[in-house]
């Protein structure tokens, strides 16, 4: 992280008795361990060793989009295609690559195609629809024909290409057509959509609450005169770090 002083960070610094070699000095040893920091985090975190998806989730959304978010379903179906496995470091969960990706199923190509297909029955648009037990058995029924005559019509561009390979070609289907019977399943009778607008009336009903304490709070420490810190503490340098 750079650390960019104003010209009234400057002028505190030094009317405090700090000449501008110290200031200068103070800020570059900041910045030195940020840096350092930064690339431990990077070396000590077992996810950065991680096998990557196409999918990867993000971190920091609010509480909609965390509850619609199917990205992760999506890129441990992909890892599991890729035939991917599991490992625990740290109390982390990676997955590592195929030592005999020679075994797995299906190859490149037939994973872009099958995810391709997922997404197109995997998303927001679905869960959030509303259907009858009747409708989603009618649609999976339909699903599940059509998955199986796409794979028999291209099993072998797809990467099963030997009888060993061949022998998965009911277990890659029922494992796919499961997912997707979870995905509509979410949105029977509208559950899902009625879930989450209560989610997001409670989440609104607390965010008010603290929004009053807040105010509440902001009065008092007005009155009081409540000056916050700088960014650079010259103590950090002078007197010691992080005082």
């Amino acid at each position: 992280m750079v650390v960019r002083l104003s010209p009234q960070d400057l002028a505190d610094l030094k009317r405090q008795g700090f000449s501008e070699e110290e200031i200068s000095k103070a800020v570059s040893e900041i910045e030195r361990e940020d840096m350092a920091g930064s690339v431990d985090d990077y070396k000590q975190d077992p996810r950065s060793r991680s096998q990557t998806s196409s999918f990867s989730s993000r971190s920091g959304e609010d509480i909609a989009r965390y509850q619609l978010e199917l990205n992760d379903l999506l890129e441990q179906t992909e890892h599991i295609l890729k035939g991917d496995i599991v490992k625990w470091e740290g109390g982390m969960k990676i997955w590592v690559a195929n030592p005999h990706p020679e075994d797995n199923p299906l190859n490149d190509e037939g994973i872009r195609k099958i995810m391709l297909e997922l997404q197109t029955y995997i998303n927001r648009h679905i869960i959030l629809g509303d259907y009858d037990e009747r409708d989603i058995n009618h649609i999976m029924k339909d699903y599940g024909r059509k998955l199986t005559d796409f794979l028999f019509m291209q099993y072998e561009e797809m990467g099963m290409d030997s009888e060993k390979k061949r022998q998965e070609y009911a277990s890659v289907v029922m494992n796919i057509v499961n997912l997707v019977y979870a995905s509509y399943s979410r949105a029977k009778d509208g559950g899902e959509r009625r879930s989450l607008r209560e989610m997001i009336n409670i989440s609104q009903n607390s965010n008010s609450n603290q929004g009053q304490m807040m105010g509440m709070n902001g009065g008092m420490m007005a009155g009081g005169q409540i000056k916050t810190r700088g960014l650079l503490n010259p103590m950090r340098y002078i007197a010691g770090k992080y005082v």
